[in-house]
């Protein structure tokens, strides 16, 4: 059961994506909020495998309320599901630490494969996003001046490869013929190297060294 908390100020949206959970098997919906605030205020007492989190939200953003979750622990997988699809958003979304990035108009098929997929290890991105992020990091010059420093393998560079495309572990582990720990054992060194502390963060860094 992937247990899922939703933040988000539209009560249409909100009441929709719970009962969207709720109704599908394997799917638990386990708190709905309007602010970040409210969330943050009951953050440790419930469980959550998933967080959606909308961006324009009343009182803290989406952003600062996606640092101050993951200042709380690293380990929490946050979605974001917002109108916005400009890259100035996308990427401060992501270098906040969040997990992915959907439009609110994703179809609620897509968006339960997004909340699992998130949830066995992937980062999720709707394909005009994807696209957007490699448009970004084409035209924008690589920061070269700890590349020296950093040295992966070439299995690490095609494990890390898969992550950016939005694959999760099973899927890499497929597509590189290779098991699921092995690709945990992959990433925990890649993290080590980056000096990252989630699959966001990797990927962003990973584009911005030019790395891959």
């Amino acid at each position: 059961m992937i247990k899922v908390a939703i933040v988000e100020d539209s009560n249409t949206i909100r009441e929709g994506l719970k009962l969207l959970i709720d109704g599908t098997e394997g799917y638990q919906c386990v708190g709905a909020y309007i602010k970040c605030e409210e969330f943050l205020d009951v953050i440790n007492d419930i469980k959550v495998d998933v967080i959606l989190m909308d961006i324009d939200l009343p009182g803290m953003s989406g952003i600062d309320g996606i640092k101050k979750i993951k200042s709380i622990s690293n380990d929490y997988i946050i979605l974001v599901l917002t109108v916005y699809d400009e890259n100035e958003v996308v990427f401060e979304a992501l270098c906040a630490g969040a997990s992915g990035y959907l439009v609110k108009k994703t179809p609620p098929a897509k968006l339960l494969d997004a909340i699992k997929d998130a949830y066995e290890g992937g980062a999720p991105m709707t394909s005009n996003i994807a696209r957007k992020v490699v448009d970004f990091f084409q035209s924008t010059k690589p920061i070269k001046s700890d590349n020296s420093k950093i040295s992966l393998t070439k299995r690490e560079k095609e494990v890390l490869g898969g992550l950016v495309e939005g694959n999760s572990y099973k899927a890499i582990s497929n597509n590189l013929h290779i098991s699921v720990e092995t690709v945990r054992f992959h990433f925990r060194n890649i993290y080590k190297k980056l000096h990252v502390h989630s699959q966001s963060e990797a990927v962003v860094k990973a584009l911005k060294e030019g790395l891959i």
